[in-house]
């Protein structure tokens, strides 16, 4: 491993736990959420945006984290381009989420949690963000899992347990039939 590989992994454990620190802090709250991003300066680490995901909040099923702070970031900046710039996120972006990022130009994905972690606890498209990135003809690394234990441990502490549990009840009750060709879960 060379120096400049440590010295980006170091970085990006730095910035995932700082994230996470972000997000399980507010778990007590009315808008808690495991999901949460932020968008940084790719050369400084300069912090530009965080945001949790606020569905529920919001009545907006597109409300996801990284759309959030995606949208807060090129507001923020004034521009609609994040070249420059690096997504962190606790849990692998959906396809919606890395379309996102890939449309807003950003250089880097992280990510913490896997969508297969996730799909434990809420609803999932199974497709992998780095699909989604090398199906496109835009450039964006997509790295992870990072700091996935800690990630994976936001949707599994004991205040997420009731939300966790309205999801799981407003989840589809799906089949094999309802679903063409996929085999039931």
């Amino acid at each position: 491993m060379t120096r400049a590989s440590q010295t980006s992994q170091d970085v990006d454990l730095s910035q995932m736990r700082s994230l996470v620190a972000f997000t399980r802090a507010r778990l007590g709250t009315e808008g808690r959420s495991p999901f949460g991003s932020s968008v940084v300066e790719t050369l400084t680490g300069r912090l530009v945006m965080r945001r949790l995901n606020g569905v529920r909040q919001e009545n907006d099923p597109s409300s996801h984290a990284e759309v959030r702070a995606l949208r807060a970031a090129c507001k923020r900046l004034k521009r609609t381009s994040l070249a420059g710039h690096t997504l962190y996120t606790t849990c692998e972006p959906c396809p919606m989420c890395m379309s996102m990022a890939l449309w807003s130009g950003i250089d880097r994905v992280v990510f913490g949690a896997t969508i297969d972690d996730a799909s434990r606890h809420c609803s999932q498209i199974h497709v992998p963000a780095e699909e989604i990135a090398s199906r496109s003809d835009m450039d964006c690394v997509v790295t992870g899992p990072v700091a996935r234990a800690e990630c994976v441990a936001l949707f599994e502490d004991p205040r997420m347990a009731a939300a966790m549990a309205l999801w799981r009840r407003s989840r589809p009750k799906r089949t094999a039939s309802d679903v063409r060709g996929r085999p039931a879960r």
